[in-house]
């Protein structure tokens, strides 16, 4: 598959089957997002593998819920995906933010090209800036001085979902 093949298709997967993803996918998808240009090629992002089935994916739903007031939502926030990639990074570095978008989008282009769903989220942030959050960075193990960025759900497509339009007029200026 293409890149523009992968960006065309993707579209953010909520419907994960059992199914363990595949060891050798597993890597190729880290691979992509360690490969993403960082600021200044300081390689600050680090990244946390979580499998779905993990304790602590649970504590980290509740404490979400809790925070948000959705104690009885039908879903967790990672929607029973097979494996949470949870990216933090060194929380005095400016750029961050921005690098850790890059690995995030490289890692799901992966995962489209080998067949895999994926869903990048951001809904745990609160957890992760919240009363908590010491507790939470030493749960995932983030190393000293490192903060939660973002995340990416991915497992084999259990509901297929058609990739969303876009309205070029409305969002792009050429001057």
């Amino acid at each position: 598959m293409r890149v523009e093949e992968a960006i065309t298709s993707r579209s953010s997967t909520r419907g994960y089957t059992k199914e363990e993803v595949k060891e050798e996918d597993l890597q190729k998808i880290l691979e992509a997002g360690l490969k993403a240009p960082t600021a200044v090629n300081r390689q600050e992002i680090h990244f946390t593998v979580v499998k779905g089935n993990d304790p602590a994916l649970k504590k980290l739903d509740e404490e979400k819920n809790r925070l948000r007031g959705q104690s009885n939502l039908p879903h967790n926030f990672y929607y029973e995906a097979p494996v949470l990639i949870l990216l933090s990074a060194d929380k005095s570095f400016h750029w961050n933010e921005v690098d850790a978008g890059i690995a995030v989008e490289n890692m799901s282009l992966t995962a489209e090209e080998l067949g895999l769903g994926s869903l990048i989220i951001g809904s745990v942030y609160d957890v992760f800036r919240g009363e908590n959050r010491e507790e939470f960075e030493r749960l995932f193990a983030f190393p000293e001085g490192y903060e939660y960025e973002i995340a990416l759900a991915v497992g084999y497509k259990a509901v297929e979902k058609e990739p969303h339009t876009y309205e070029q007029e409305r969002r792009v200026t050429f001057l």
